[in-house]
């Protein structure tokens, strides 16, 4: 039997509701339970096969004494559907008479199992689902705290495209022309010569790998990324039927006079690297080793994919050129994003490269989603033209900046017996190595009791077990002292 996994944290948010009104019930809390789970059986939204959240969890969940719990779960084991599984957990079997006189209900999970598409690692769903819990501390998440997300200036935006009779219909498969036209003269400014026709919008720099992994790879090939790697926290090639090999890094980036190696022993059909702000170490490839890289690539005939889509995030001074500004071949295929400066649910990115490859994407773009939202097109070019992008991201640079100093502070403070890090020149991650040999999961569980959410290291590389990738983007410089006092604490607890 192939287990589903109810999402808890909808479960979290249902009770909200659910615990306002079960108080003032005469039913007894067991029996409302009891029901609920009947309901969620008997309707569908829990098939045969699914496997419910621990007794534990269902009690913070109903706020109940676990007890009550035990007791509705012993009802509906005993009315025929649930089960334990093997290994713990319980499951919904469904053997009631009802259920076994009719067609037997669909195995959902056999199709879940079988989808092309790979799940994320336990421990990002674990996350991903963690991220909605009330009183989370989030000491990992990648992306701008809501109060540093421009809210003001997005809805003047938003007023002005209204104003002038919004896009509803279907746009050109290479996205809006006015923004290509717009992001072309900005890479421009990077060093970059490229024309708005050779810029591909995506709806995010995510789509943007999905679209190369389906469009220009082969079934099998093997892509090379910097070990560690975002790459190998979500499944996007390996979905597709292709593998990661991962390139060693040093304080200077990517291990280039490896690269040549490695592509041979592989057979790489490319190689992905975030040359500036990396994810999760956060370093800065030096202007040597990109100049070594390029040279590599071009030596090779390795195409580059280059991800740059935290370059206006620097803190100390502007970074390099992009690799792409030295790219003389068209070996290189360039992404960037307005989801880590502006807002993740504007959902626009970009590609920029050789035009037949932007052309064969754009294609495939097409017979996905038919193209980028429109609207969002168009408040991404009210944000580059007007000049309200220069300067809310200045303004995003110097909250950063702040909160940067804050999490040194704490580390400072808390972690300089326990741990070693650097201090990045910008990006959000600082990419923090223990110096005790820890049990990455024992660690994880015990802080997300204590609603402490980290990013374990074995996410972004298997030997990484050390590491944590931390970031002071998000949670409140307030919530981040706390949450890291209490997380030096507990790695305190578990070391000794």
């Amino acid at each position: 039997m192939h287990l589903l996994f109810y999402p808890l944290e909808v479960l979290f948010m249902e009770q909200t509701h659910w615990q306002r009104s079960s108080r003032q019930s005469a039913t007894p809390l067991h029996v409302q339970i009891t029901q609920y789970i009947r309901d969620k059986i008997v309707g569908g939204e829990w098939p045969v096969g699914t496997r419910i959240p621990s007794q534990r969890k269902l009690a913070e969940a109903f706020n109940v004494n676990r007890s009550t719990i035990v007791t509705a779960l012993d009802e509906l084991t005993a009315a025929g559907m649930l089960e334990g599984c093997k290994g713990g957990g319980t499951r919904v079997i469904n053997h009631t008479w009802g259920a076994l006189a009719v067609t037997p209900p669909t195995d959902w999970g056999t199709y879940v199992k079988s989808g092309i598409h790979r799940p994320n690692l336990p421990a990002v769903q674990e996350i991903n689902r963690a991220e909605f819990r009330p009183g989370i501390i989030r000491l990992g998440t990648g992306e701008l705290s809501p109060e540093l997300l421009p809210d003001r200036e997005t809805s003047i935006l938003l007023r002005r495209v209204a104003d002038r009779t919004p896009p509803l219909g279907y746009g050109e498969p290479m996205g809006d022309p006015s923004l290509r036209e717009l992001l072309a003269a900005r890479l421009q400014q990077h060093g970059i010569t490229v024309s708005a026709s050779s810029v591909l919008i995506v709806s995010g720099a995510l789509q943007a790998l999905q679209l190369i992994s389906v469009g220009l790879l082969e079934r099998g090939s093997t892509v090379l990324v910097e070990r560690p790697s975002y790459l190998y926290s979500v499944p996007v090639f390996q979905s597709a039927g292709m593998k990661l090999r991962g390139v060693p890094m040093d304080s200077d980036g990517i291990r280039a006079d490896l690269v040549n190696a490695y592509a041979r022993q592989y057979n790489a059909s490319l190689l992905y690297t975030i040359p500036t702000f990396h994810n999760p170490s956060g370093t800065m490839m030096s202007e040597e080793r990109r100049m070594q890289l390029m040279n590599a690539s071009e030596a090779s005939g390795l195409p580059l994919i280059e991800d740059d889509v935290y370059r206006d995030l620097w803190l100390d001074a502007p970074p390099a050129n992009p690799l792409k500004a030295r790219d003389r071949t068209g070996n290189i295929l360039y992404l960037g994003s307005l989801s880590k400066t502006i807002s993740p649910g504007l959902r626009i990115g970009w590609i920029a490269g050789p035009q037949p490859v932007l052309e064969r994407l754009a294609d495939i773009k097409m017979q996905s989603d038919y193209g980028s939202s429109a609207i969002s097109q168009q408040v991404a070019a009210e944000w580059l033209s007007s000049g309200m992008y220069e300067q809310h991201v200045q303004q995003v640079r110097e909250l950063l900046r702040a909160r940067r100093a804050a999490m040194l502070n704490c580390l400072n403070r808390y972690f300089a017996e326990i741990a070693s890090w650097n201090t990045p020149a910008g990006g959000f991650y600082i990419w923090l190595k223990l110096k005790a040999q820890l049990s990455a999961r024992t660690l994880f569980d015990q802080a997300l009791r204590q609603n402490i959410l980290i990013n374990p290291g074995h996410l972004y590389d298997r030997d990484a077990n050390q590491y944590i990738r931390l970031s002071y983007a998000f949670a409140s410089i307030e919530d981040m002292e706390h949450g890291l006092a209490r997380l030096a604490a507990i790695i305190r607890s578990i070391s000794c």
